[in-house]
């Protein structure tokens, strides 16, 4: 069998923490050695969900990351453990021996992600082991892939996986470790808002909204509630104008989606624009 590859797929995601949940009940107070120690109740989760709230009511919108060991192909645990601390199975996972990393902070230093635990108690870096105990004993995938209710967090042979991992991102490719955990779905930037006639008291449904930056466009009609969302946007500067029949086009100049941006309740102009 060939090297394992995990993905998350954010549009499936619903926040759930099944999965967190599921790592925590398979490996706190567990002993699975030489794998792994058993994990502390508290202050450990070798798969962390992670939520991003953006935008600002009433235009907001929540996603979430989880975030696990990468087992990455260029290891820097690995290059760090000199003399066995660490090693690579023939899944690909990346384990560290709890007995021969006793005392080794350097290993928990060693990683880039952020994603190794120090255990206080038994003196030794931990994290995600990909359940390797439970794959050596016949189990088809790992826990938290496992308890994932929508089918967000898969896993699997790399090559089985070609169509998964194509086009998915992966944490930080500036670090250059060749990460085995893909994301999709990542959510882009947003621009929002609701556009309405403060003389009527009504929202306006229908409206042409657009957005401009660098040359390429963006468009779009409200809906039935007077909202509108560009959604999956690039970091970059944007003109938006609204327009509805029988107003004055609405602008906004120079709006920057370095953040998500919620324009609020726009309200329009009962006229025509000036020549």
């Amino acid at each position: 069998m060939g090297k394992k590859v995990f993905v998350f797929d954010i549009s499936k995601c619903s926040g759930c923490y099944c999965c967190q949940f599921a790592c925590k009940d398979e490996h706190a107070g567990n002993d699975f050695r030489p794998i792994a120690a058993p994990q502390p109740d508290i202050g450990q989760f070798w798969i962390k969900v992670d939520d991003f709230t953006r935008g600002k009511a009433p235009n907001v919108r929540v996603h979430y990351i989880p975030r696990m060991c990468n087992h990455c192909d260029d290891c820097k645990v690995l290059a760090a453990a000199k003399n066995g601390e660490a090693y690579r199975n023939e899944d690909g996972f990346v384990i560290i021996d709890p007995e021969k990393a006793k005392g080794n902070k350097e290993l928990m230093n060693a990683c880039p992600y952020g994603v190794i635990y120090w255990n206080e108690e038994l003196d030794i870096p931990q994290k995600c082991t990909g359940c390797a105990h439970l794959l050596a004993n016949g189990y088809k995938v790992p826990r938290c892939v496992e308890m994932c209710p929508t089918g967000a967090l898969t896993f699997g042979d790399e090559d089985e996986m070609i169509e998964q991992t194509t086009g998915a991102t992966v944490m930080h490719p500036e670090y250059a470790t060749t990460p085995r955990v893909y994301y999709r779905n990542i959510p882009g930037q947003f621009i929002a808002g609701t556009v309405y006639d403060p003389e009527a008291k009504e929202i306006i449904k229908g409206a042409y909204v657009r957005a401009v930056t660098g040359g390429k466009l963006y468009e779009l009609y409200t809906d039935g509630y007077g909202d509108f969302w560009f959604k999956d946007l690039p970091v970059g500067i944007f003109d938006v104008y609204i327009k509805a029949e029988g107003y004055k086009t609405k602008v906004f100049k120079h709006l920057w989606t370095k953040e998500c941006l919620s324009l609020g309740d726009i309200p329009l102009e009962k006229g025509c624009d000036e020549e």
